[in-house]
């Protein structure tokens, strides 16, 4: 005969399952399903990060390795700024205007900018696998935990976290891509800054790849600037843009 389960373990459970439809809803539940069967997740640990457009959750390969995966909310497709960073980009011109295709295009986006930084060699996550709003990319951390991002911790290392994004910054403009939305809150501190979520970042081709740019630049030299870590904005700005 089954044991009956008691009143607290019943509402635990049912505490459990009301946390996880949150979070996991059907489609996001078969898309897990198909990463497990395709072997390249074994479980799903913990959430890294939440925010409107998406939640970041480790997870653990077959062979104990871990990795990150970045699911794009559906619900929450009103947040995205379509007409800013899709309509503008060349490379997504044609996609359906529906709520779910939005969502797919801005995970493929992300999934295609992270490739250009692999091949340039900027400090991102590498990127392993997209499935409709879902990416599994490279976990940045050290032993089972994630790093902090900047506006945690700071910059550790001075001046060399500085140049570090600089260079990071430049190389990806030399690629033809521009973050768009380069911030503390976006960088995670290692033994080097990592730059990541590259949802929102456009090709030179995008009419405000410029204004991007130049909010970028100097929302860091800000930055730096009040950790005592100066820069000349204007000299910067031109250096990355191969100006004497």
């Amino acid at each position: 005969m089954a044991r009956k389960k008691p009143l607290r373990e019943i509402h635990q459970l049912k505490e459990r399952i009301k946390i996880e439809s949150e979070v996991f809803d059907r489609k996001t539940l078969l898309d897990l399903s198909k990463l497990m069967k395709k072997d390249i997740i074994a479980t799903v640990d913990y959430p890294i990060s939440t925010g409107k457009e998406a939640n970041v959750f480790r997870a653990t390969t077959t062979d104990g390795t871990y990795v990150a995966i970045k699911i794009y909310k559906v619900e929450t497709a009103k947040f995205f700024r379509r007409d800013l960073y899709l309509d503008g980009d060349p490379r997504f011109d044609r996609i359906k205007h529906t709520e779910k295709e939005i969502v797919k295009a801005f995970a493929r986006k992300e999934f295609k900018n992270l490739q250009i930084c692999e091949k340039k060699k900027i400090h991102a996550p590498q990127v392993y696998y997209l499935i409709d709003n879902m990416i599994v990319m490279e976990f940045l951390g050290e032993g089972e935990l994630p790093y902090p991002t900047m506006n945690m911790v700071g910059p550790l290392h001075g001046e060399k976290d500085l140049e570090s994004i600089l260079k990071d910054i430049k190389g990806m403009y030399d690629a033809g891509l521009v973050h768009t939305d380069m911030s503390e809150y976006n960088i995670m501190m290692g033994k080097i800054p990592y730059l990541i979520d590259f949802g929102q970042g456009v090709v030179k081709g995008h009419p405000h790849a410029e204004q991007f740019l130049e909010r970028d630049v100097r929302n860091i030299v800000k930055y730096f600037g009040k950790h005592g870590i100066k820069r000349d904005y204007d000299k910067v700005i031109d250096w990355i843009r191969g100006k004497k």
